[in-house]
């Protein structure tokens, strides 16, 4: 079974930037695809980013160019970092990872952009 967590989530002002991290409690698999996704209150959750265990990534058009994920398979942990960050960025966001038929997600951080 395995366990995510995410953590880094804070209050930020516009502009400014965050790093979250997502550790697993076991190794994953390389044919894992990671993703980040978020939900903003009242909207679905939607996908943010992905990385596949050979390093190929995509965005959401609205934080391509903004966001960037990263994963460290050494240190199980994916990462998404978040530069000129926008209000409407306010989410929590969630770890994902999945292959086949297997999901699973970590709890959630919240992020809130602010001034």
């Amino acid at each position: 079974q395995v366990q995510l967590g995410e953590s880094g989530g804070d209050l930020v002002q516009p502009g400014g930037s965050l790093r979250l991290p997502c550790a697993a409690s076991v190794r994953i698999p390389s044919v894992y695809v990671m993703c980040w996704y978020r939900q903003a209150p009242g909207k679905q959750r939607e996908l943010a980013a992905t990385i596949t265990g050979g390093g190929t990534t995509n965005y959401a058009d609205s934080v391509k160019g903004r966001f960037t994920i990263s994963r460290d398979n050494d240190k199980n942990t994916v990462y998404l970092q978040m530069n000129s960050l926008k209000p409407e960025d306010t989410a929590v966001y969630y770890c994902n990872a999945h292959w086949a038929f297997f999901q699973y997600w970590g709890q959630g951080t919240q992020v809130t952009v602010s001034s």
